[in-house]
Parts: structure tokens; sequence; C-alpha cells
């Protein structure tokens, strides 16, 4: 017997929604290939409540999710990072300048893929390189600012070939 994909959870960003353009077009790449699909809704919610959402949401699953996440929500994402079979983020906030110390740690053991935008105005990408050089993750650097839309095709290319390696 094939056993279930696990879900795939997106956790959108400060300033956006939870099916936003991005987590949309991820979303119909894991679901063409057979992964189940949830966006959380954070909408109004500060960064301690949205962590919260996302345990009580995970302690929900039956099997770790693949955590995938943007901005503040990579951030969020990463708190849960040792309940999750894999994690996809892109331009997280780690290591923000005034807020350092409540960069998440490297979740060891956990497949994790970055992708940033060269350009990015909203997350520096120097706390982006030491956090996946700390992680020893793979780390995809874009030309493109922090909402990374002019790389969508790129985006969705990267993140099928992600959860592929996840479940071949």
């Amino acid at each position: 017997m094939i056993e279930p994909r696990p879900p795939v959870c997106f956790s959108h960003g400060k300033e956006s929604g939870p099916w936003g353009t991005k987590i949309r077009r991820l979303a119909d790449e894991a679901e063409a290939l057979g992964w189940p699909v949830e966006s959380l809704d954070y909408r109004g919610m500060g960064v301690d409540e949205r962590v919260a959402r996302l345990a009580a949401w995970r302690d929900t699953c039956a099997v770790a999710p693949v955590l995938v996440g943007s901005s503040m929500g990579a951030h969020v994402a990463l708190t849960q990072a040792e309940r999750a079979s894999g994690l996809f983020l892109m331009a997280p906030a780690v290591y923000m300048p005034g807020y350092e110390t409540a960069t998440p740690a490297a979740p060891p053991g956990v497949p994790m893929t970055i992708v940033h935008g060269w350009a990015d105005e909203v997350v520096p990408v120097d706390g982006v390189l030491r956090y996946a050089r700390e992680a020893g993750c793979t780390l995809h650097l874009l030309p493109g600012d922090h909402r990374l839309l002019e790389q969508l095709d790129l985006l969705a290319a990267l993140f099928r070939t992600f959860l592929q390696a996840l479940r071949p």
C-alpha cells in the first residue's frame, strides 16, 4: 500500500494573504504532483499568534507536513521545523537588523531549500546567506525583489523539484 503524502502547508507574509499569486502558483504545483494543500490565514496576526496558529494546525496532522513560507511566514515555518518533513522558504525573515535573536535555530536533518531575491528591499540578503550557511541547506539566489513574482516560473520549478526529491 502506498503511504499518503503529507500535507503541504503555506504560511504567507506580513502584507499578503493565504491565497496570493505566489502561494496559488506553488499550491497548483503541489496539487498536480498529488500533494494535499493547506494555506493558513494569518491576516491581522502578530508573529506569536501566527506561530501558535501553525503549531495548533500542526497538532492536527497525522504525519509531519511540508512547510512553505514567505518572508514572515518563512520565519513562522522555521519555528515548527522539528515537526516538519521539509521546509521550502522564500525570502525568509532571518537575522533581520534589530531582531537577530528572534531567528529560529536551523533545523537539523530536515530537507530545506531557501529561495531569495538578490534585490530584496525588505529582507537583507546577508542574513539569508548567513542562515543558509549555518543550516547547510540549498540556497537559490535569483534576480528579483522581495516578492519574487518576476521569477514565478523558476520558483514553481524549484518547488516542484523540492517536492519530487522529498517523495520519489
